[in-house]
């Protein structure tokens, strides 16, 4: 019988990780380049953001309403609820991975930050939609 296993001397795994079978799980890369692509997104968006709030200051409720019931104001509010919090909650899964050691807090750590993220993101959007929508269904 042949060994296919590598040598052993010439493996960058710790000793432990190679009692341990521990290795990559292969969703590190892409959780860093999904931050990543958030962080940059969100320059755009909240420069967007804060020009469509700026303009919104001292508007009587009817302008401010006009102005995010316009389709592309909608959609930029969107985009950057959407991006804003996606990239909050990789952000604190990060934290909470690399400080919570116990497996246990860790998972319910996670959880609750997914759903606290998911509960920020609803929100917002109803009201986006609320907003703009409500001048058509009404």
């Amino acid at each position: 019988m042949v060994d296919n296993r590598p040598d052993p001397r010439l493996s960058m795994r710790t000793p432990l990780g190679r009692v341990k079978g521990l290795g990559a799980a292969g969703h590190g890369v892409e959780h860093w380049w999904v931050h990543r692509l958030t962080a940059v997104a969100n320059i755009p968006l909240i420069v967007a953001f804060i020009i469509i709030v700026a303009s919104l200051t001292f508007q009587p409720w009817d302008a401010a309403v006009r102005t995010v019931s316009h389709p592309l104001v909608a959609i930029l509010l969107i985009l950057t609820v959407l991006s804003v919090t996606n990239h909050m909650r990789l952000g604190m899964q990060i934290i909470i991975e690399d400080y919570v050691h116990d497996k246990g807090w860790k998972l319910v750590a996670v959880v609750a930050n997914n759903f606290y993220a998911a509960v920020i993101a609803v929100a917002c959007l109803w009201a986006i939609l609320k907003i703009s929508l409500g001048r058509i269904l009404a």
